[in-house]
Parts: C-alpha cells; sequence; structure tokens
C-alpha cells in the first residue's frame, strides 16, 4: 500500500513519523532490515527525503544504518525507555524549576489553554486531539523556562515522545484522569512549592514510562 505524504511539509520529516510510530509499536521489530528503494517506492518520494527521515531514525536510535547493506530496525529496549525517560526527567525538572519563576499571568495562558484542550479531548473521547494538547502542555513548561538550549533539546527529543505517548494513551478509554493530572501540575507550579511541583512531576513521568515498559513487556 502506497503511503501519501503531505507536499507542504517537510517529505522527511512526514516519512521519519510514520516510521518511528512503526517501530514505537513494533509494528517494524528489531532486526528488520529496510531499504532506501523499498520505501522510496512505498511513500512515493525520492531517495533524498528517506535519507533524510533515516538519519533522523538513527540520531534517535531507532535504526542502525549499515551501508552499503542497508538499514536494520533497532526498535525500543526496556533500557532505551529508561534512558529517554530519565533524559526527559532531568531536561523537564530543570524547565519546570526555572518556569515557576515567572509571574506574569499572561505567560500561563498558552498552558491554561493546553489543559483545556485535554479536557475537551476527553470528553470527545478524541486520543489524537489529546496527544497534540499533552505534548503542547509540555513544550509550556520549556518555553517557561527561558532557556534556548534546554528547549531546543527537548525538541529533538519530541518527536520520540509523541510516538509514546500515540502508543500508551490509546490503551485509555477515559482520558479524563491524564487531563485531570496535568490540571494537578499545572496547579502546582503556579501555586505550590518546587518540592512538591518536582515530586508531582517526577510521579507523572514515571508513570508514562511504566506504562511504556509494560507495553514492551507485553510484545514478549
Amino acid at each position: 500500500m502506497t503511503q501519501i505524504v503531505k507536499r507542504a511539509e517537510s517529505l522527511g520529516a512526514q516519512v521519519a513519523r510514520v516510521l518511528r510510530q512503526r517501530i514505537v509499536r513494533g509494528d517494524l521489530a528489531p532486526g528488520t532490515r529496510i531499504t532506501e528503494e523499498a520505501l522510496a517506492e512505498e511513500f512515493d518520494v525520492s531517495r533524498g527525503p528517506i535519507r533524510d527521515a533515516l538519519t533522523q531514525l538513527s540520531f534517535e536510535n531507532l535504526v542502525e544504518v549499515q551501508r552499503p547493506r542497508g538499514v536494520y530496525i533497532t526498535g525500543l529496549t526496556k533500557d532505551d525507555v529508561d534512558q529517554l525517560y530519565s533524559l526527559r526527567g532531568a531536561l523537564e525538572q530543570l524547565a519546570l524549576s526555572r518556569a515557576m519563576r515567572v509571574d506574569d499571568a499572561s505567560r500561563w495562558a498558552p498552558m491554561a489553554a493546553a489543559v483545556g484542550r485535554m479536557g475537551a479531548a476527553a470528553d470527545a473521547g478524541d486520543h489524537a486531539a489529546f496527544v497534540t494538547a499533552d505534548l503542547d502542555f509540555h513544550s509550556q513548561i520549556y518555553a517557561l523556562a527561558d532557556h534556548p538550549r534546554l528547549e531546543g533539546a527537548w525538541s529533538q527529543y519530541l518527536p520520540t515522545f509523541a510516538a509514546l505517548l500515540e502508543v500508551t494513551i490509546n490503551h485509555d478509554e477515559d482520558l479524563h484522569e491524564s487531563s485531570g493530572d496535568h490540571f494537578t501540575l499545572m496547579d502546582v507550579m503556579r501555586t505550590g512549592t518546587p518540592a512538591e511541583a518536582s515530586a508531582v512531576l517526577a510521579a507523572h513521568l514515571n508513570g508514562a514510562r511504566d506504562r511504556m515498559l509494560a507495553e514492551i513487556s507485553d510484545r514478549v
């Protein structure tokens, strides 16, 4: 089946997104060999975007490029998930500590809007909209931190965490609990102590990690 991509967007980024989702879902198992030729035919694009996509996925350690033999799926192990979430925890805790210094209420409006969209998505049972709002919420923590390099580090790994979230969130029939967790985190960031906010964030990220670890265990 030919995959259709939107020409108005980066073709390489779109191909990477589709392949990333397949790898994180387990549709492409570790050790599977893929080729530029086959991917170019499937996505109906030239090899340039395919190479761009594979370069990005290689950076994310999801594939291993072994030219001229081909490209092999690395996949996600439990250790990979632990590494990803320990890295995210370190980044996000720093971002949170800096974000809590912001007193200007108008700068918190985008985060509040993201929480509102999560609530609406939960009411509608719209998982895709929930994922978008969830990732926007966490991105706002980095935006509030006023630390461009820190925000840049998050942006590098954002596509990977988007794919992880898409896998785990689809197991939730009711999204209201997750929506409420984000409201609680925002509230404690605005009104609580740094230690309280740090604990809430740690519990939130640890829960996400554990859900992904369970997903991988179920594949064995």
